[in-house]
């Protein structure tokens, strides 16, 4: 069985990165209009001939307003977007507490990537490394100056060389894959997501316990501004739509990447049995978990909570962008 489908999973992995970037400002600018309909809707409106107080949507003071805000919008989130696109080596390796590791610290690592590089005709990636005696590596980077294969000391010290040569063969066909880049694009979007759901959780933590009143000014403001209901279900509006787009992004990273990865290390390391060893050495004891950074560990080669057993591993593999490391072994044993 030969690993085939490279380009396709290349072109498709670019049109995949093409899609979030055009749906990214979409949904955040949707939200944005929706927001100030919102505000629009339920902060005004006028009493009827019963007494009634009866909301309605000034469409074109919401689109003058939209239209206001949109400039600060997407300036902001395109400073932001570059800033962490750009940074993101930097970034990665400050929260996974990486470093990068020295040719005479350790040659037999430089000599297994210069020698996997060599034979598929890519340029040689960063190495970095994780003081961590736990098991795992992974691949990032957007292009040929920041593309990185990480590694924990752990790794180093438990694999043999057959071994580690067929998981460094797997993050080495991620970067030829583009897969780092896609997943890049996606921890960017979600963070600026998650940055916006958590500032708008705050605002309207504070309204609600620190902006009271009394009950009577309260009841006089429900027909001259925005009712705290309102403001409530703006924000819990928002927070969905925000968390919607977090499970879209972690699910539009499909698993297949991880089967495309294992196939392309195997055929790069010619030894697919060896890849297989090192998976369920690395699934009995995957590190990097306590980091707490769940967007960096869709790089992981086996994310740590695919290790768990009974109802929490069940949870994990269900929402997970990994697919089950025992199944990834038995169709290398397959090879």
């Amino acid at each position: 069985m030969k690993y085939v489908g490279m380009h396709t999973q290349q072109s498709r992995n670019n049109m995949m990165s093409i899609i979030l970037l055009i749906m990214f400002p979409v949904i955040l600018l949707g939200m944005v209009w929706v927001f100030l309909a919102l505000v629009n809707y339920f902060g005004g409106g006028y009493y009827n001939q019963y007494g009634e107080l009866v909301h309605t949507l000034d469409a074109d003071a919401v689109n003058h307003y939209f239209l206001r805000t949109l400039p600060w919008v997407v300036g902001g989130v395109g400073i932001w977007f570059a800033i962490a696109y750009f940074g993101n080596t930097a970034m990665i390796r400050s929260a996974m507490g990486a470093r990068p590791l020295e040719r005479r610290e350790n040659p037999r690592v430089y000599n297994i990537v210069e020698n996997l590089t060599m034979a598929c005709g890519m340029e040689m990636p960063k190495v970095n490394v994780i003081d961590d005696p736990q098991l795992n590596a992974f691949a990032s980077g957007i292009d040929s100056k920041s593309y990185t294969v990480t590694v924990t000391t752990g790794l180093l010290d438990l694999l043999d060389d057959d071994e580690l040569a067929g998981v460094i063969g797997h993050e080495l066909t991620h970067i030829r894959n583009h897969d780092t880049r896609l997943l890049v694009i996606s921890i960017v979007f979600v963070g600026i997501i998650s940055t916006v759901m958590g500032m708008v959780y705050n605002m309207f933590y504070h309204m609600l316990w620190f902006g009271g009143g009394s009950r009577s000014s309260r009841d006089d403001e429900k027909g001259n501004g925005l009712s705290m209901m309102a403001v409530m279900l703006i924000g819990l509006f928002c927070c969905a739509i925000a968390y919607l787009f977090t499970m879209m992004t972690r699910f539009a990273i499909s698993r297949k990447r991880e089967y495309m990865a294992d196939a392309g290390g195997a055929e790069l390391c010619g030894n697919p049995l060896a890849l297989a060893s090192a998976l369920r050495k690395i699934s009995g004891d995957p590190g990097l978990g306590e980091t707490g950074r769940d967007d960096v560990a869709q790089m992981f080669i086996i994310r740590p909570e695919m290790a768990l057993s009974g109802f929490s591993s069940f949870m994990g593999n269900l929402f997970s962008t990994h697919p089950d490391t025992a199944k990834r072994i038995k169709i290398l044993e397959q090879f």
